[in-house]
């Protein structure tokens, strides 16, 4: 209120001043040009001027606001195209998200068209043309994206390779990646895809050879690295066999794969598990033994106890002591007890090999060892608790099995 009532007061002071001004003295104007001759008072002459000044304003309003509306009804006017753009974006990127495919792929294929940076619009619009099965336009989409920003290569390949992928065209994306790999050898988001590509086709060598640049780059954490190596060097260990056409040639295989491992690898349980497994099957049973026994007499661990009673060595005796050494410092380990079971059966130790059996089965209820003891009791006659654990060794090794519904004439 005080500012009110101080404008009120010069605004008041002025117009005193003003017709004080005025009645002292109105003033004399001329303006002479050629033969054009004006003659006022000067109080007149200001009145006239803010005339003229305030109906130039009103006539820049006036022109301003037909121009205005005349944007606005003319649907060409580069008002519209904006609004429309704008709508368009909004429309398609809400459309993308709750997977609304056609309409995502027309209001961003359109918003695409007009923007001046329009690479994530043609990346949304060919991931929603890939969702409707239209792979041609999808392709298109992304050819079209990178003419128009041509910078942009490693984007488009990537969502490329991506698209591929979950069309399930992977030795295309095999290709797109390869060869985004040559050109940015050290992109973290190419060597993803590749690695995760790889694991999908279980090209388990391919795998082994990135693993360097995976490291070096550090695509993945080292916990997860040090895993997904272990498991590649052993899927490799055991596809090693079907390389060859003979025994002689698979055996020589896989000694090649074992030797490409490090030292340190070489002790790893996974990986001696996986060769020494191979060895067996290869029918190579001494070598195996040996190379578990090697490994256990480093480091115990209980699934390598558990294939040594698999294998058979030269001295059954002896493999039988061996393990036997074992039992004093893991007498609670249920595969080591199944193991010596085993071990007992190949020496015809009939009650060692019941001993043993019935604590591994106290220790664990084990499908295996349910079998090994059913077995063992079908020789000495003992028929009913045989088939007790027959068929309890059946219940343990698929309960949903025995749950699944039977076809009418078997059931029959």
């Amino acid at each position: 209120m005080k500012r009110v009532y101080l404008l009120a007061v010069l605004a008041i002071v002025v117009a005193a001043a003003l017709g004080v001004a005025v009645a002292k003295h109105s003033g004399y104007v001329m303006i002479s040009y050629g033969s054009f001759r004006y003659q006022s008072g000067l109080w007149a002459a200001l009145l006239g001027l803010l005339a003229v000044i305030l109906a130039l304003l009103v006539l820049r309003f006036l022109v301003g606001l037909v121009l205005a509306s005349g944007g606005a009804v003319n649907p060409w006017s580069r008002r519209n195209r904006s609004r429309r753009n704008r709508v368009a974006i909004e429309q398609g990127q809400l459309d993308l998200a709750e997977g609304r495919w056609a309409s995502a792929q027309r209001h961003l294929h359109r918003a695409a068209e007009a923007e001046r940076q329009p690479l994530m619009y043609y990346l949304g619009a060919a991931k929603a043309a890939n969702e409707q099965g239209r792979v041609e336009e999808s392709d298109g989409l992304l050819e079209r994206a990178l003419e128009r920003q041509p910078q942009a290569e490693l984007a488009v390949a990537l969502t490329h390779a991506q698209l591929q992928m979950d069309r399930g065209d992977n030795d295309g994306a095999l290709q797109t990646l390869l060869a985004m790999q040559e050109r940015h050898p050290h992109n973290t988001q190419v060597l993803r895809l590749l690695q995760r590509l790889q694991l999908e086709r279980g090209d388990w060598p391919a795998l082994i050879r990135l693993m360097p640049d995976l490291r070096k780059n550090k695509v993945l954490p080292a916990t997860e690295l040090a895993t997904l190596e272990r498991r590649a060097w052993g899927q490799n260990l055991s596809l090693a066999q079907n390389r060859g056409e003979d025994a002689q040639t698979a055996r020589q295989a896989l000694e090649r794969a074992w030797q490409q491992l490090t030292s340190a690898q070489r002790q790893e349980p996974q990986l001696v598990l996986a060769y020494a497994e191979q060895l067996r099957q290869l029918g190579a049973q001494d070598e195996a033994e040996q190379v578990l026994r090697t490994a256990l007499k480093r480091s115990y661990e209980s699934h390598l106890a558990r294939l040594y009673g698999l294998v058979r060595g030269e001295d059954p005796a002896r493999q039988l002591q061996t393990a036997e050494a074992w039992l004093k410092d893991h007498p609670q380990d249920a595969s080591l007890l199944l193991t010596l079971g085993r071990l007992s059966l190949q020496n015809r130790l009939w009650g060692k090999a019941r001993d043993y059996l019935e604590s591994s089965l106290r220790m664990e209820r084990n499908p295996e060892a349910c079998a090994e003891l059913a077995r063992l009791l079908a020789g000495l006659g003992e028929t009913e608790r045989s088939n007790q654990l027959f068929q309890e060794g059946l219940g343990l090794l698929d309960e949903r099995l025995l749950a699944l519904p039977l076809p009418e004439t078997v059931r029959a």
